[in-house]
């Protein structure tokens, strides 16, 4: 009697399931798709970009800057308006420091506000400055 004890104990403890591996894994995760959801910037606003054959996909470390078809400027979902670009362009490019700008302009936007951002661009330092296109 005292033996089917002590193999009821043994079958018991082999049925526990450890958790710990699992757990660290859905955590390891997390904490990839933290990061990397910390490097994609859009501008917040959607744009319609017009066509071009030679249109490429820029990095994702590139500082994206929207200029919309009612000449509103945004940067990191924010509308900054052409008084406050320069200064999201340069918080933005210490956050970044490798990185070019790209301007997602709506093929309907007047180019004086275009030209406003690749002009406050230029003034931080940033001399890696394109305009985004549709791949056609």
């Amino acid at each position: 009697m005292r033996e089917s004890v002590a193999e009821q104990l043994r079958e018991e403890e082999d049925v526990e399931i450890n958790l710990t591996p699992m757990l660290d894994v859905v955590f390891i995760m997390l904490i990839f798709f933290i990061v990397t959801a910390v490097f994609v910037k859009n501008p917040g606003v959607e744009i319609n970009r017009p066509e071009a054959v030679t249109a490429f996909i820029p990095d994702k470390g590139s500082i994206f800057i929207a200029v919309t078809a009612a000449n509103e400027i945004w940067a990191d979902n924010r509308n900054v308006g052409s008084d406050g670009i320069k200064a999201a362009i340069e918080r933005l490019h210490t956050e970044n420091p490798e990185g070019g700008v790209v301007i997602m302009a709506d093929s309907a936007a007047a180019n004086e506000f275009v030209l406003n951002v690749m002009d406050a661009a230029r003034a931080v330092g940033i001399t890696n400055v394109t305009i985004a296109a549709s791949v056609l």
